[in-house]
């Protein structure tokens, strides 16, 4: 069912109320207590009495004008549409009607309305109305005083006035998305006010785009509106652009930062940054629990938004008696007032210092619902654990669906809250320890608005009232108010207040004169007023005023009676009150009026009205003056102009007319002796035709005629050739004949010109000529646009943008290979021809350029190997290959190297003569032919060359190859040496076992493969290279390395307290690597669950701590080395049980114990020898109580000085670091530990190996390879 439109209708001396649904009446209401329900789209005659009337439906508003606020001395515009054209439509200011002058200024066009108030003033900010027949809207104007430039940055919303007619605004141009102007960045000081405004462009948009105003991050705005803020927004129906304005009133320093505009519509989005700076510096106070529950307070009654003043609603909760409260809590919005009440009383107001918290939690925080909020503390331990409690229970991780996340950071400790509800409103507290830190979460429902405001009615005694209105939500609670007194349901059931989701309704079942009054409704976000006006008696109308048709000269005589002869009244024309003079009589004789006008003038055309004092009837009718017919052109009577249409163009000429009785029209062509004959119908409802010998126009088709009320308008559809001519229209009615001329020519763009042809091909350019169209279409020949395409593309591309005066056009620029087509277009003033034929297909090509980097790659006895690269330039033509040719040294003949051409980019020319020198050419060919041939400067003498065998061993195979088993290895030597030399690998002295490992030589490399390393595969390989007598060797190192086996004999030593100690020995098997260290876990014989005690630990006996008394507890260690933990680990065959307490222990008397020992070196130094240049270290293990003094020696001399070498200690770990090495560091080195107890030495030779260089080998080329 669609939404009701509540409308009153006067008819004669009827009032009549309806409901449409759509455009179906729903209920008539009469005047009397007899009630009709009607449900047909038509109303059928009415009777009341003896008197029989037609029942006809004047058309409401569809559009209302809306209260605005206006800046003082700008322009203010009000726009109402009615559902039908040509109802008479009064202006009312303050109850006066206001007519058409220099400051307002009332337009009518068609069922659109409106009024301009020009230089608005602070007298204009009273109440206006709009009235349509009895259908009356109110609203109003309110304007506000220009701040001062050097407090306020405004940007006013400027209201543009109704342009003329013949003025057509320009289109809104969006450079910047949907923004046409984007808010800018302001500056106020603290009091002041700033508005910002954005502008969108509405011309492509369906509907109003949505608008929101945030700050920060995620701040919304829009629930914000209140005392500081306030959001507007307006339509420019001239300019279609949208504004959208963001007012802040009385600013203060926490209103700075930085704010976001963003606009969306069904498929688009923008957004726009912007900032506010508040000059003053801040004021620093503590935080006041009351200002969160402050709220702007307004009275209800008042038309005009005025600033108030903060009230601090717990000063009122608290002075107001406890009988107040509920009226309190709704008036200020406050949802949860008992719950407020009772927490605000366990908020200390004193608080001692704390020594477990830096930084408490606020007394209260504020959150609107559906947001989300941090509450967040500064512990003074930055390990301490806190726990976070609502309403007294802890809040579990695993009970929060993610609504509640725990983050800490440092010493701060956080609490989120997502999407807040009523539910989260409640006391929290952070827990440390024994402190506690309050604070109160309240969450602010948004306030209810009214979307739909009440209307104002008017009824008769004893019938029914109902005022609706429609909020924001669904079941909310509203007061309603009349004459700012609260309205309850009394005993007589007076008033009836009924919910309908988001409506609310106030029914009055029968009213009565003391129900007279403005009624208002009232939500926490909003006010509605409404009047309501009861009659208390009625007036029949016997005879009602009719409209009035006369002639220059004559008399009109206006006449109504009314049942009640004592009752007087005043006669209005277009609103205002008729004066009577000599000419214009006004007579009331018993129950009869009349006014009466002689000698009618075509001034006296208006709409009349009589108004019966007291009473609510208005009787109108309209007097109409004939006037002849009259067509308004700015060239009647001059020279016709000429119209000119381009042809395929839509023809339209608007004629206007004037006459009335309304003309008849005629358009007839004056060349041809044809005429268009179209009628209007008269006052009687006749057609009257005019025949003549052939109808040229018609009512619809290509060429017609559309009558309309003021004017006439003659269209072509799709202009010809055949429709030019002189054109006349004629207007006929009783009164008089009118009649132009108009003549048209239709012009066209030129015929395609013939097919172009292509001349002159080259690699990327062609000659293309063309000849001129046989018609250039009225209008000369301007230039010519020429296009091409490839043959199998759809796609045109245009090659000038200037237009061609000549008819030939060199065409540059196109791909070698591609088949191209070519086209033509012919340019007049009116447009483009059609497209000419495409030209025959055509192909640029071109052969390829030389190859390049022409070299020979190896000589032997009887072969030359040659190597190149392809054409820097191939083609479209492609590549069919290269030819090979060569010319001995004295001779100008080139022989083929090779039979036909060869596609690869190398060749081995075969079958030469030992010692001959030969020059060797190339050349590339494709479909266009030979390309320019590259040729080796120098000649090639054909005979071996002798080699030295070199290896080229990677860095990374200088050093030992550590490789885990079942790992893959595969080594690469590179090396030189020619004729192909001889390979032998050994390993540790012996051949190797081809089943084991797989060997594989080149010319230029041997590599060394085994599938799955073995620990078997450790040892020292070595690999020799042999041409003749000469040689050479390298020497690789491989060590293949698996994980440990566990740890031997683990023994429990002992068990004493909550301790443990173990034992044990290290592993057998070490994996053919150094062993690291220890895992040691921990598990209780009944879980059986293994928990890591201690990890990479070095010695093999350590302390278990912390064990549960009585408890029982098996232990187990793992070995680790470079390939990580042992398979399996050590385990106590028996469990250490931990005793109670409260079992009488007498713990045995020892001696003190001695735990001084002399140093002693757990793990000695290792002989090393290094390569020259790279940093090396030697290492060692010592124990000894007290920590030993260390010392390092170089061949008996004392290192600690020497900025060479760098020592460090860690655990017991000694290490020297000797950086870069030279030959010159090797030596014994010596380390001692000294300490009370004695003293320890340990010593190791280093060699340091120089990097030797074969002379025979090219350094360049060995650089190269590594």
């Amino acid at each position: 069912m669609g939404k009701k439109k509540e409308e009153e209708r006067k008819l004669g001396d009827f009032a009549i109320h309806f409901t449409l649904f759509h455009d179906n009446v729903e209920e008539i209401r009469y005047p009397n207590e007899t009630q009709n329900l009607i449900n047909s789209k038509t109303i059928p005659q009415l009777l009341w009495g003896k008197c029989s009337l037609s029942l006809f439906l004047v058309s409401a508003f569809t559009k209302k004008p809306k209260t605005t606020e206006v800046t003082a001395g700008n322009t203010a515009v009000f726009e109402a549409e009615t559902e039908k054209s040509g109802i008479k439509v009064k202006w009312q200011r303050a109850g006066t009607e206001i007519t058409d002058s220099e400051k307002y200024v009332i337009k009518t066009e068609g069922n659109k309305h409106s009024l301009t108030i020009n230089n608005v003033g602070k007298e204009d900010d009273v109440t206006y109305a709009v009235i349509a027949g009895s259908s009356k809207v109110k609203f109003e104007l309110k304007v506000k005083e220009p701040a001062e430039s050097s407090q306020n940055t405004e940007v006013i919303m400027m209201f543009i006035s109704v342009s003329s007619a013949e003025t057509h605004p320009e289109e809104p141009v969006d450079p910047i998305g949907l923004f046409v102007a984007r808010p800018q960045d302001g500056e106020v000081t603290v009091g002041g006010n700033i508005t910002f405004t954005a502008k969108v462009a509405g011309e492509s948009l369906l509907k109003k785009p949505s608008v929101k105003w945030f700050k920060g991050k995620w701040m919304d705005l829009g629930s914000k509106v209140g005392k500081h803020l306030q959001l507007h927004d307006s339509y420019d129906r001239n300019t279609k652009v949208y504004t959208f304005e963001m007012e802040i009133i009385e600013a203060n320093m926490t209103f700075a930062g930085g704010y976001r505009c963003e606009v969306s519509t069904k498929d688009k989005f923008d957004s726009s940054n912007f900032s506010l700076t508040v000059n003053e510096a801040p004021v620093s106070g503590d935080l006041d629990i009351r200002a969160a529950f402050r709220h702007q307070a307004t009275h209800p009654c008042e038309g005009k938004s005025e600033s108030q003043s903060d009230v601090d609603v717990w000063d009122i909760l608290r002075k107001a008696p406890p009988t107040e409260y509920e009226k309190i809590a709704f008036q200020y919005g406050i949802t949860d007032l008992r719950g407020m009440l009772k927490r605000l009383k366990r908020i200390k107001k004193e608080e001692k210092k704390s020594t477990a918290f830096l930084k408490k939690l606020d007394p209260a925080y504020q959150v609107d619902k559906g947001q989300k909020i941090k509450l967040m503390v500064e512990v003074a331990n930055p390990d301490a654990d806190v726990k976070w409690l609502k309403n007294g229970q802890e809040i579990q991780v695993s009970d929060s669906l993610f609504r509640y996340i725990f983050e800490a950071v440092g010493n701060k400790r956080i609490l989120t809250i997502n999407h807040c509800s009523l539910a989260d409103d409640a006391a929290y507290e952070c827990v440390v320890g024994d402190e506690k830190s309050f604070t109160e979460l309240f969450v602010k429902e948004p306030p209810i608005l009214i979307t739909h405001p009440l209307e104002d009615q008017m009824v008769m005694v004893g019938e029914r009232v109902e005022f609706e209105c429609e909020v924001s939500e669904e079941g909310a609670t509203v007061k309603w108010e009349k004459d700012g007194i609260e309205l309850t349901r009394e005993e007589t059931f007076k008033y009836r207040f009924k919910k309908d989701g988001k409506k609310q309704y106030l029914i009055i079942n029968e009213s009565t004169k003391e129900d007279s009054g403005h009624y208002t409704v009232k939500t926490n976000g909003g006010v509605s007023v409404a009047e309501l006006i009861v009659q208390e008696k009625k007036l029949e109308v016997y005879q009602s005023i009719a409209d009035l048709t006369v002639k220059a000269r004559d008399q009109a005589v206006f006449k109504c009676e009314v049942s009640d002869e004592n009752v007087k009244g005043i006669w209005l024309k277009n609103g205002k009150e008729v004066i009577p003079d000599e000419r214009i009589k006004i007579s009331h004789i018993g129950r009869i009026h009349k006014l009466t006008i002689e000698d009618v003038t075509p001034e006296d055309e208006a709409d009349y009205s009589f108004i019966p004092q007291g009473f609510a009837y208005n009787l109108s009718a309209k007097l109409q003056f004939l006037e002849p017919p009259k067509i308004h052109l700015d060239c009647l009577g001059q020279s016709p102009d000429t119209i000119v249409v381009v042809a395929g163009n839509k023809l339209r000429l608007d004629v206007p007319v004037s006459g009335d009785p309304t003309p008849t029209v005629i358009w007839q062509k004056v060349n041809k002796n044809k005429i268009l004959q179209d009628t209007w119908e008269d006052d009687n409802g006749s057609r009257e035709w005019m025949d003549y010998k052939e109808l040229l126009f018609e009512s619809e088709g290509r060429v017609r005629v559309e009558m309309h009320e003021d004017h006439c308008v003659f269209i072509i559809e799709g202009a010809e050739k055949e429709d030019e001519g002189v054109y006349r229209v004629i207007l006929k009615n009783p009164v008089g004949e009118d009649k132009a001329d108009i003549t048209v020519k239709v012009i066209d763009v030129p015929d395609p010109p013939e097919a172009p042809t292509i001349s002159n091909i080259g690699e990327d350019y062609c000659t293309v000529q063309w000849q001129p169209p046989k018609y250039d279409g009225g209008q000369p020949v301007l230039g010519y646009i020429l296009e091409r395409k490839k043959k199998k593309s759809y796609r045109w591309m245009r090659l000038n943008f200037d237009l061609l005066k000549e008819l030939t056009y060199e065409a540059k620029r196109m791909i070698e290979g591609v088949v191209y087509e070519m086209r033509i277009y012919a340019v007049n003033s009116i447009g483009m021809s059609r497209p000419s034929p495409a030209s025959q297909p055509f192909m640029p090509i071109a052969p390829p350029s030389e190859p390049t980097h022409f070299t020979v790659e190896d000589v032997s006895d009887s072969t030359v190997s040659l190597k190149w690269r392809p054409p820097e330039r191939i083609g479209a033509g492609g590549l069919d290959g290269y030819m090979v040719e060569y010319c001995k040294d004295g001779s100008t003949e080139w022989i083929p190297a090779l039979p036909g051409l060869t596609e690869r980019t190398s060749a081995l020319v075969k079958d030469l003569v030992t010692g001959d020198k030969l020059y060797f050419r190339i050349k590339a060919v494709n479909l266009a032919g030979e390309s320019a041939a590259a040729t080796i400067k120098e000649p090639v003498t054909v005979q071996e060359i002798l080699q030295r065998p070199k290896f080229w061993l990677p860095r990374h195979l200088r050093q030992t190859l550590v490789k885990k088993v079942g790992e893959t290895i595969n080594i690469v030597i590179p090396f030189q040496g020619k004729p192909r030399p001889k390979i032998t690998w050994l390993k540790d002295g012996q051949t190797l076992d081809s089943k084991d490992v797989g060997i594989r030589n080149s010319s230029t490399d041997t590599i060394l493969f085994i599938r799955k390393a073995e620990l078997h595969h450790s040892g020292a390989y070595e690999v020799t290279l042999q041409i003749e007598n000469m040689s050479d060797k390298v020497a690789i190192t491989i060590q293949i390395i698996d994980k440990p086996g566990p740890p031997q004999n683990i023994k429990l030593v002992d068990v004493w307290g909550f301790n443990a100690a173990l034992e044990w020995s290290p592993p057998q098997d070490d994996g053919n690597a150094q062993i690291l260290g220890y895992t040691i876990q921990k598990a209780d014989k009944k879980t059986m669950e293994w928990y890591t005690v201690f990890d990479h630990y070095r010695r093999t006996n350590c302390i278990v701590s912390d064990l549960i008394m009585g408890n029982d507890y098996f232990f187990r260690i793992f070995s680790e080395n470079l390939c990580g933990l042992s398979e399996t680990a050590a385990t106590t065959k028996n469990p250490a049980h931990i005793q109670k307490t409260g079992t009488t222990y007498k713990p045995p008397c020892y001696k003190e114990h001695d735990f001084s020992e002399a140093p002693k070196f757990t793990h000695p130094l290792v002989n090393r020898s290094v390569i020259a240049g790279y940093n090396t270290t030697l290492s060692c293990a010592v124990r000894g109580i007290p920590k030993p003094k260390i010392f390092w020696f170089k061949n008996k001399m004392d290192l600690s000085g020497d900025a060479k070498y760098r020592m460090f200690s860690k655990q017991g770990v000694l290490t020297l670091e000797i950086r870069k090495p030279t030959p010159f560091d090797g030596g014994i080195y010596t380390c001692k530990a000294v300490n009370e107890c004695g003293e320890a030495e340990i010593e190791c030779r280093l060699d340091v190996r120089g990097n030797q260089i074969n002379p025979m080998h090219n350094p360049i080329t060995a650089m190269k390879r590594d």
